[in-house]
């Protein structure tokens, strides 16, 4: 017979997560929020409130490495205060640091690996009834694909959600971490991917974005033959989303098949992050990047001729050791050709275990901060040029909800991941409209339902 709950197990129990970093940090971390919510944990907007602090972290830059640092060290005066709060940190920092950061942080409980996560409810039982800290960082070559990626479903579910479909990077770019902190490539089986789109449809999803630190090769290693191309058709016959979108892809695997799918694949949104890093070919070759500016604009050509309304966006590094004001000039003309819809740009700075912090040809700050304003600049003069055209217009959105800048207004975005804020008579959340675009700004834009 089951025995009756406690009267101080039926008190709920609250959970902190704060996320830094990329998308599918965003996806661990609601990963962590459905394992634990089996454990009866509710997510709480309230930090002091919280019995739980999960913190999901990025090592891909030093900035952001640092941020992790100073806010796990504001961390400590709230145990003090409340002792029973347990801190756990995972991602690419805990990754990359394991016991250093016991060792550091003497409030710090549980230390979770990026292949950990599925792990998070029994580690999180395990410390408080031992009360002993604890690293866990097991080797993805020891670990199913089920111990990678298994996503506990949710009852309700966003309208665009992210789902991951592979891990790790063979690439070994010369300034990236992220072969050593996610490990070699490893697939998700397409079943199970299907599977979780369905579930996530179920409960109200409409839009899925697939992630992987380079999709573009998905499918290597399974035992199942499929390719990336394979799976989105898949996803288009077998699933009832009403659109999906994909990333990260690497240049160098952008094949005519992948760029065909853009015009023959309703579902897919026309939208492509395509990071390009640098325009100099010799930057790109000391990058280990595996292309030149010259091949990358030709799949920009190809991608615009098979899908020309495509929306296109990238990523920069500015300041690579040895990149000269003739490199830096390459890759400001890359942006003027291109003319990319939006633009992630950052200021090189080593990482360990990446081979570019061994160069000895180093760019100072200043230089690399004016090359850095200079390039922003160019770039936020075509994005708005970009979206000043789109006045007049109709396009097609998905409703996501509230505005979070203007509660009064909704937002969407379009195919090509344009922000729309608009006014509504009624409720839509979830559904497509189309609506007129009426004002242009920097980073958004504003339009009204069509008649």
């Amino acid at each position: 017979m089951t025995q009756p709950l406690l009267e101080s197990e039926l008190e709920p129990r609250y959970l902190y997560v704060h996320t830094f970093g990329c998308q599918m940090n965003e996806y661990d971390s609601l990963r962590v929020q459905r394992i634990l919510a089996a454990h009866g944990y509710l997510v709480t907007p309230d930090m002091v409130s919280a019995d739980v602090i999960f913190l999901n972290t990025c090592s891909v830059r030093e900035k952001a490495e640092q941020k992790v640092h100073s806010f796990l060290g504001r961390l400590k005066r709230l145990k003090s205060h409340h002792p029973g709060l347990k801190i756990i940190l995972a991602g690419c920092v805990a990754q990359q640091l394991g016991n250093k950061l016991l060792k550091r942080f003497d409030h710090l409980d549980l230390v979770l690996g990026t292949r950990a996560i599925s792990a998070v409810g029994d580690l999180l039982e395990k410390i408080q009834q031992t009360n002993k800290r604890l690293a866990y960082l097991p080797e993805v070559d020891s670990m199913t694909p089920r111990e990678l990626f298994t996503a506990s479903p949710a009852a309700t579910s966003p309208v665009t959600a992210p789902v991951t479909i592979m891990q790790g990077c063979n690439n070994f770019c010369t300034y990236c971490i992220v072969p050593y902190v996610r490990g070699r490539e490893r697939s998700r089986p397409s079943r199970e991917i299907l599977d979780e789109i369905e579930k996530l449809t179920s409960c109200g999803t409409r839009e899925v974005l697939l992630l992987g630190q380079n999709v573009n090769s998905y499918g290597r290693g399974l035992e199942e033959k499929i390719s990336f191309v394979e799976l989105l058709h898949r996803i288009q016959e077998e699933t009832d989303l009403l659109r999906l979108r994909f990333t990260t892809s690497h240049p160098k695997d952008l094949t005519d098949e992948l760029i065909r799918c853009f015009a023959d694949l309703p579902v897919l949104c026309k939208y492509l992050h395509l990071p390009v890093q640098a325009g100099s070919d010799r930057i790109l070759k000391r990058m280990n990047r595996g292309y030149t500016a010259g091949h990358y604009l030709e799949k920009i050509q190809r991608l615009r001729d098979a899908c020309p309304e495509i929306g296109l966006s990238s990523d920069v590094i500015v300041g690579f050791p040895g990149e000269t004001e003739e490199d830096f000039q390459q890759t400001m003309d890359l942006l003027k050709t291109v003319q990319y819809d939006n633009l992630f740009s950052f200021r090189y700075s080593d990482r360990p275990h990446a081979r570019a912090a061994a160069f000895d040809d180093k760019l100072d700050e200043e230089t690399k901060a004016r090359r850095l304003m200079e390039l922003q600049a160019l770039q936020a003069d075509i994005t708005l040029r970009k979206n000043e055209a789109e006045v007049g217009t109709l396009r097609e959105i998905l409703v996501e909800g509230p505005s979070k800048t203007q509660e009064e207004l909704l937002t969407g975005r379009t195919h090509q991941n344009r922000i729309v804020h608009f006014e509504s008579t009624r409720p839509c959340t979830g559904e497509l409209i189309t609506v007129r675009i009426r004002e242009a700004a920097s980073h958004s834009l504003k339009g009204e339902p069509a008649a």
